[in-house]
């Protein structure tokens, strides 16, 4: 089985369109894992859904979803998302906010647990430190994790104990050989490393390997979109940054 592992759509369907169509010349895409956040910040978070929905897949809610669908308020975000997830209430079908409020915090599959943030805090967590990443593993009752909320690919190994952190680069590949990982496949609709790339990863469950992977997209025409719908003129530049 192949699946797409993504996260942090943010509404970008520019950027989703281009990692599918990329993960499909390898190959048919059997199901999508979504780490969260498909709406948030860009100007088609109903569009998103619906290509998303497209597919047989498995999608964890982000806080973006989580605010959007009216579960969590507004106000631990700043100004500028606060304004995107504001004019995102007023563009999703009733179906489109009914599925979002429908959304699990966590899913197990398999060898496999998926969740937006970390497991000591599903919605809000930034692993991005060995320590939160030893916090994750403690509670972790699968050999691997996926998450998603940070937008920056990395991903950490407990080894003996030991817990080791890796940059996965585009092509990386990780041997589902029974070390224990925490990994993040990195922002598909606002990177923010400094690398304008959407970044996903594809896992082929028969070959037993996690691939990460970038692909270059229309990074105008999203832009061109959230000038449309008046959107932050922050969350527009970003995007030619990859910050």
């Amino acid at each position: 089985m192949r699946i797409l592992v993504i996260a942090d759509i943010h509404a970008n369907l520019a950027a989703l369109k281009a990692v599918i169509a990329e993960a499909e010349r390898g190959g048919a895409i059997d199901r999508i894992w979504c780490l969260g956040d498909v709406v948030g910040y860009g100007a088609e978070p109903g569009e998103c859904i619906d290509l998303l929905n497209s597919y047989p897949n498995d999608t964890i809610a982000g806080n973006h979803d989580l605010a959007a669908a009216g579960i969590i308020g507004i106000e631990d975000f700043n100004p500028l998302a606060a304004a995107a997830i504001t004019w995102t209430k007023t563009q999703l079908s009733p179906e489109q906010e009914e599925w979002l409020r429908g959304l699990p915090q966590t899913h197990v599959e398999h060898d496999f647990t998926l969740v937006h943030g970390s497991l000591r805090d599903p919605v809000w967590d930034y692993l991005l430190s060995p320590s939160l990443a030893e916090v994750n593993f403690r509670r972790q009752n699968t050999p691997y994790c996926l998450v998603g909320h940070s937008h920056m690919p990395i991903a950490f190994k407990d080894i003996d104990g030991r817990i080791e952190s890796e940059v996965p680069a585009d092509g990386t590949v990780f041997d589902l050989d029974g070390v224990s990982f925490v990994a993040n496949a990195g922002g598909l609709g606002q990177p923010r490393d400094g690398d304008k790339r959407s970044c996903f990863a594809i896992l082929d469950t028969d070959a037993g390997r996690l691939e990460f992977r970038r692909v270059e997209y229309d990074v105008e025409l999203t832009q061109a979109k959230m000038r449309e719908a008046h959107l932050p003129p922050h969350l527009i530049e970003r995007l030619s940054r990859g910050r």
